[in-house]
């Protein structure tokens, strides 16, 4: 192997190693701020519950969360089970979670971008968006 692909090979495997340590870091301590919502997703065979904090987006008067790391079992939780329990500021109750498709998610995009920092801390994961509406009581 020629020293320039060492190079390479090198750089590739310390980069993935970084993204690899930053997501894990923010699964395992899930930081949580002002802006945070605690959002309780359940198995759909055992009923598990699994929290996860996220950052809360809202936009025109709804509350939306981003799918925004590759870590994203809480995702595919919420695709086959959109019953969902969340908790933010005073707000605690049960939300049917949608995935956000079209010029929604396009508008989503535009209000809310991400920077390259994070993205490059990231790995450059796919992003998508999940509207959540409060169930009638």
């Amino acid at each position: 192997m020629t020293k320039t692909i060492r190079i390479i090979v090198l750089f590739f495997v310390l980069y993935v190693g970084v993204v690899a340590m930053f997501e894990s870091m923010l699964g395992y301590f899930q930081p949580e701020n002002q802006q945070s919502l605690v959002m309780t997703t359940y198995d759909i065979g055992s009923g598990e519950a699994h929290n996860r904090v996220l950052s809360r987006i809202e936009h025109d008067g709804q509350l939306f969360v981003a799918v925004n790391h590759w870590p994203r079992q809480w995702y595919y939780r919420l695709l086959e089970n959109n019953q969902v329990q969340v908790r933010y500021e005073d707000i605690s109750g049960a939300f049917t979670a949608t995935k956000v498709d079209g010029a929604d998610e396009a508008a989503l995009r535009q209000a809310r971008p991400l920077g390259l920092g994070f993205r490059i801390l990231t790995g450059f994961p796919p992003r998508y968006f999940v509207e959540l509406t409060p169930n009638a009581p």
